[in-house]
């Protein structure tokens, strides 16, 4: 099985990486402590501005004037305009039995309060200190005394300048935060980039091993990880250590794999080389006994006539574990232009004299299909496939040859509306020495297991695929060539 990546050279960062999640982390973490830190640092702020605004409001209460409250026309407080060291817009309230009032000190004088907002501070002015939100007016930081006459004095301080600072500083601090978070994410980036850079190379020797086909032929594993990714002193250097240890391990197995499978490839060639000789001498003497077969006792007949088409059927079989032989070896291909359409007719041609009991139909199209390949071998492969379909049907089965173009391929496919092959012999079929079980018929002495896997080498020593679905009632082969 090929397993695929996506991408040769995927991003260090892209989606789903480990990289990626550094990065991400690291960003989450720096934006945390960024926040708490302005967090801290506005709170820190605030209280050391409220601490000086009521240090001013002590001061300025100390100086509040002591006579006793006398009431006026002007319904503003006595302090208002002469009280040392109260601030523009500030707010200062007289309360006695007689009565309460209040004003705004402004550049030109004091503005007077209505009832309304006066008695709203009062209500929440205490002894303690504590900051009001004047409808109209804003914050406010209040504080309340009572004078030796016997009145109540009220004063206020604006905390306007006092949230303009906080949130300036606020401010600051966010734009901070921010450059904090992407100077964190490039530097991360950066620096998981190349501490990542071996794994990546791991894992690019990792895609390369299982881009190629280990499951046959001679197989090539010289690939391995740098000496410099393969640092047993660090993580990822024992990672590809230890790849480069498997990857020795697994081509010594194959080596050895490849070693045992050439020997008997070797044995095979050889011994159905040696064995032709002494089979067709055992045919030839059979066949000799013709002549004289009906003068010899019924048994001996019997006898001599199954050693005739025995032999005739090893024969069929060590030729065709030659073939295989041979192209394992390498085959030796004749090319040439051939016509599949007329192969196709008179391989189909040739399957309906040796099976009569068969429906047989060819479907060609008009224009020829011409493909370059050795021309003998590819008649084989057809008389192959349709041996097959007449050898694991029964009686009455309608088979048919076909052949139609595919962009830039011939298919040549065979198809019969026999039983079917079972879903677990299914991926085997062209493998040596399958047969076909119950679920297709097959006709005792008939088959040698090597026929579909002849097909498959022959098909793939032109560079074309050869394939096979099945169900009840309808079984197709397909062999795919590239058109001359």
């Amino acid at each position: 099985m090929t397993v695929q990546l996506v991408g040769d050279e995927p991003s260090p960062i892209g989606p789903g990486t480990l990289g990626r999640r550094l990065v991400m982390q690291v960003a989450t973490t720096v934006a945390i402590v960024a926040a708490l830190m302005a967090l801290i640092s506005v709170l820190a702020m605030r209280e050391i501005v409220v601490e000086r605004t009521d240090s001013q409001l002590a001061d300025i209460l100390q100086r509040q004037p002591s006579a006793p409250y006398e009431s006026n026309s002007s319904r503003t407080p006595r302090g208002c305009g002469g009280l040392p060291g109260l601030p523009v817009n500030s707010i200062i309230i007289e309360q006695s039995v007689l009565t309460t009032v209040g004003a705004k000190l402004t550049p030109s004088g004091c503005t007077a309060l209505n009832d309304t907002v006066i008695m709203e501070i009062v209500e929440h002015a205490q002894a303690t200190r504590t900051t009001i939100n004047v409808p109209g007016m804003g914050s406010y930081r209040f504080e309340a005394i009572l004078t030796p006459s016997g009145a109540t004095s009220i004063v206020g301080l604006p905390m306007t300048d006092t949230d303009h600072v906080i949130t300036t500083v606020l401010w600051i601090e966010l734009a901070l935060a921010a450059l904090a978070i992407a100077g964190a994410i490039a530097v991360t980036r950066v620096v998981v980039t190349r501490n990542l850079r071996p794994l990546h190379e791991v894992a690019r020797v990792a895609a390369e091993v299982s881009r190629r086909e280990l499951d046959r032929g001679e197989v090539d594993l010289s690939l391995r990880v740098p000496e410099s990714n393969a640092d047993p002193t660090s993580e990822v250097g024992r990672v590809g250590l230890a790849l480069n240890t498997m990857l020795g391990n697994v081509e010594s197995a194959l080596a050895a794999r490849q070693a045992s499978e050439t020997k008997v490839r070797q044995f095979v060639a050889d011994a159905s080389h040696e064995l032709r000789n002494p089979l067709a001498a055992i045919r030839g003497y059979a066949e000799l006994t013709r002549h004289g077969r009906d003068e010899l006792p019924e048994d001996t007949q019997f006898a001599m006539g199954r050693i005739e088409s025995e032999s005739e059927r090893m024969s069929k079989l060590v030729e065709d574990l030659l073939l295989l032989a041979r192209l394992d070896n390498g085959p030796a291909l004749q090319l040439s232009e051939v016509e599949l359409t007329d192969l196709v007719a008179n391989a189909t041609a040739d399957a309906q004299v040796a099976g009569p009991d068969h429906e047989w139909d060819v479907e060609v199209p008009e224009d020829l299909v011409v493909i370059k390949a050795d021309r003998f071998r590819i008649h084989q492969v057809i008389a192959n496939l349709l041996a097959n379909a007449r050898t694991h049907t029964p009686a009455g089965t309608h088979v048919t040859a076909s052949v139609r173009v595919d962009g830039m391929y011939a298919i040549v496919a065979v198809t019969d509306d026999g039983p079917g092959i079972s879903a677990d012999l299914l991926p085997k079929v062209f493998e040596r020495f399958v047969r076909a079980d119950v679920s297709r018929v097959r006709k005792s002495g008939q088959s040698t297991g090597l026929g579909l896997a002849i097909v498959s080498a022959v098909v793939q020593a032109h560079g074309g695929t050869v394939s096979v679905t099945s169900r009840p009632g309808r079984t197709v082969f397909e062999i795919r060539l590239r058109l001359a």
